[in-house]
């Protein structure tokens, strides 16, 4: 059986340096690729994040399944950067409405992330 490589397959088993990102916001994916020893800063991902999902008028919450399939945030560049080195081959990357209270299920896990400075006590539902 001949089996083709797609640009994916080739970065996930060549290129040690490229990292695959998977980002989903609704019902949207979209996949690229980050540099694992200079992924840049979060600020820049941020706008890369808003770009590729066409929503670039609206404040969100970005967050990652590491590799337990725990939800964790990614808001700033160490755990940003933390996130890109992580990944394994895969970063799934999950984008939800800044201020909406954040509920995603990740390998059987359910794991609720709230906006900065809230918690389940103090947050608006």
């Amino acid at each position: 059986m001949n089996r083709s490589f797609n640009k994916s397959q080739t970065l996930r088993y060549f290129d040690c340096s490229a990292v695959e990102v998977k980002s989903k916001f609704g019902a949207e994916f979209r996949r690229f690729s980050l540099d694992r020893y200079k992924p840049g800063k979060f600020e820049d991902f941020y706008k890369l994040i808003l770009h590729i999902h066409h929503i670039s008028s609206m404040e969100v919450m970005i967050g990652y399944a590491d590799v337990h399939g725990d939800l964790l945030p990614i808001n700033n560049d160490d755990n940003f950067f933390k996130a890109v080195s992580s990944a394994n081959p895969l970063l799934r990357v999950f984008i939800q409405r800044q201020g909406q209270r954040w509920e995603e299920h990740a390998e059987g896990k359910t794991t609720t992330l709230w906006p900065i400075g809230q918690s389940e006590e103090t947050a608006v539902t």
